[in-house]
């Protein structure tokens, strides 16, 4: 890649603040690499990766069902404390994936294998960097989600035993990222399900096993994440080691080049940011929800399971997209890129759609069946039209996050997703001191579609800087 190197080495002087654009611009385009966009090419990632998502919430009902055996609230409360505070991690941690999709893609699209195993490596050695970190940081991490969390003192004893042993397979966790973002970049969608599916696999069997079976409880789940996690990074390592073409591996000298570790870097930045606003976002709506009381808050909780359902399938057109999309740019093809964009939104739209009609109509009897309490039943039932339009409202976020994640505009994501939040923050406080639960409603929906709608709106013009 000599010429490539000549055009952005003297950039590593005077970086931007996000350089991953900047330095593709100033690199030499490929040639055009057409190929053909459809609807089976779609639907071949959407749908195993949709079913690989929907492993996650079936772990997650496998291990509260086992803690719930043993018939102690505070062992239950401590793995949903314990739960809470990984997912914040992990969820900010979560651009290792993100990242390596895009520039994989990319790789994939301009045919250029050694870049492919290059960012790979990059991704292993950050990923591994920050397993590191977290193993050393476990003791605060710990205390400082206990602490805000304020659960109580026996839930506060089970959430740091939960915790002191899951954080055991954080390297391991962060690998899987970045296998995952590999596999998902090159458009590998079966393989990537066929990972997730031995990674929650083993994990389910595990917590069976050493929390139900040995009796180990709280311990015993924590053991089974950790069992899970660490298989699915050996073995998936070994087998993506194993099929790389070894005529095109890379350098160390290549592996290591500056400026393309600082792109990888500067994307998960940006990546970071906007997953701490979403996170702020939603702990915004949960926060104000809980000053109408213990009823009102309960009743938001049920109901926020609807989207978070639809959002399972939703994330799999996103990956399509991120996949898609950044090969388009990589092959150079802007047909393929605008085909793309088309074909993932307008699956998107239409299943959002059917998920708010099933929703507006069936969601009464889900709402009895999730809950007993008749006063949770009834908020839950005034408020539900709010709940099932967040599909619709919020799609379009979904699908944009998924064609600026392949196209590696991180920094477009980051601003727009900051605008949203500070219509939110500025939405919750005029609407609800006004219209109470029914305002708090109306601005999480706004925050929905202005995310989708920011992103689309700057969309022509970021396409053409790349494709002209």
């Amino acid at each position: 890649m000599p010429s490539r190197q000549k055009a952005i080495k003297p950039l590593w002087f005077a970086l931007p603040e996000s350089p991953a654009e900047e330095i593709m611009t100033a690199a030499v385009k490929p040639a055009s690499r057409p190929f053909e966009v459809t609807n089976r090419m779609v639907f071949s990632i959407a749908a195993p990766m949709t079913l690989a998502f929907l492993t996650t919430p079936i772990l997650g009902i496998v291990d509260t069902t086992v803690i719930g055996q043993f018939g102690d609230a505070r062992l239950i409360g401590g793995l949903a404390v314990g739960a809470i505070i990984f997912d914040i991690v992990f969820t900010t941690l979560n651009f290792l994936r993100s990242g390596t999709t895009g520039f994989v893609a990319q790789a994939f699209g301009r045919d250029d294998g050694a870049e492919q195993q290059a960012v790979f490596w990059r991704a292993i050695i950050l990923a591994s960097g920050l397993g590191l970190a977290l193993l050393v940081l476990a003791w605060p991490i710990r205390e400082i989600g206990v602490w805000l969390m304020a659960p109580g003192e026996g839930v506060a004893d089970a959430t740091r035993t939960y915790v002191t042993i899951r954080m055991l397979a954080a390297p391991f966790s962060l690998i899987n990222y970045a296998l995952l973002g590999l596999l998902l970049g090159q458009g590998r969608a079966m393989t990537s399900l066929a990972l997730q599916t031995l990674l929650n696999g083993i994990n389910i069997a595990g917590s069976i096993w050493f929390g139900l079976v040995l009796g180990w409880a709280i311990e015993g789940v924590a053991l089974g994440t950790v069992l899970g996690e660490a298989t699915a990074a050996i073995a998936g390592f070994w087998w993506i080691r194993r099929g790389f073409d070894h005529a095109h591996a890379p350098t160390w000298d290549h592996i290591f080049e500056r400026v393309e570790f600082l792109r990888l870097i500067s994307v998960n930045r940006d990546i970071m940011i906007r997953s701490f606003a979403l996170l702020a976002g939603f702990s915004l709506f949960t926060r104000t929800g809980a000053q109408f009381g213990a009823v009102t808050l309960a009743a938001n909780a049920i109901l926020m399971n609807f989207f978070m359902i639809a959002g399972y399938y939703l994330d799999g057109f996103a990956t399509a997209a991120e996949q898609i999309v950044g090969r388009a740019i990589g092959a150079n093809h802007k047909p393929a890129f605008w085909r793309a964009v088309k074909l993932t939104c307008l699956w998107g739209f239409a299943l959002a759609g059917f998920t708010t009609v099933i929703v507006f109509f069936a969601g009464g009897p889900v709402i009895d069946f999730m809950t007993t309490a008749e006063g949770v039943r009834e908020i839950a039932k005034t408020y539900l039209p709010w709940a099932a339009v967040t599909a619709v409202m919020g799609v379009l976020a979904f699908q944009m996050d998924g064609v600026y994640i392949g196209a590696t505009w991180s920094r477009d994501m980051r601003n727009m997703m900051l605008a949203s939040l500070a219509l939110l923050f500025a939405l919750v406080y005029v609407l609800v001191p006004v219209y109470g639960n029914h305002g708090l409603w109306f601005a999480l929906n706004a925050f929905l579609g202005a995310r989708g709608l920011t992103l689309l709106a700057n969309l022509p013009r970021r396409a053409r800087t790349v494709f002209a």
